[in-house]
């Protein structure tokens, strides 16, 4: 879906190699899932805000959780969705984080 709405997509589903390559390559977004193996979504915002702090970070999750989205907008997410997440809500939500990358 977002390669088909113009936009080059990396995915990764290790949070480690998405960190190295975050690294390098300074995602202008990242979507990111709250439960993964190893690290969950809160500490690689965290990691990520570290690397590339002009990263836009987009949050989702299954389950809403108001501790977990205070912490991620607090922690400068851009957005915060619940899947299943909408396609035009992800979209939105890319397009307006997006507008905010210095």
């Amino acid at each position: 879906m977002l390669s088909s709405a113009g936009w080059q997509v990396e995915q990764f589903s290790d949070p480690e190699k998405f960190l190295e390559y975050a690294k390098i390559h300074r995602a202008p977004v990242a979507v990111i899932d709250v439960w993964m193996p190893l690290l969950n979504g809160l500490e690689v915002q965290s990691r990520l805000r570290e690397i590339s702090p002009s990263t836009r970070v987009i949050i989702f999750t299954g389950k809403d959780d108001p501790r977990v989205r205070s912490t991620a907008l607090n922690g400068g997410a851009s957005a915060f969705l619940t899947k299943p997440v909408d396609d035009e809500e992800l979209l939105t939500a890319i397009r307006l984080a997006l507008a905010c990358v210095t």
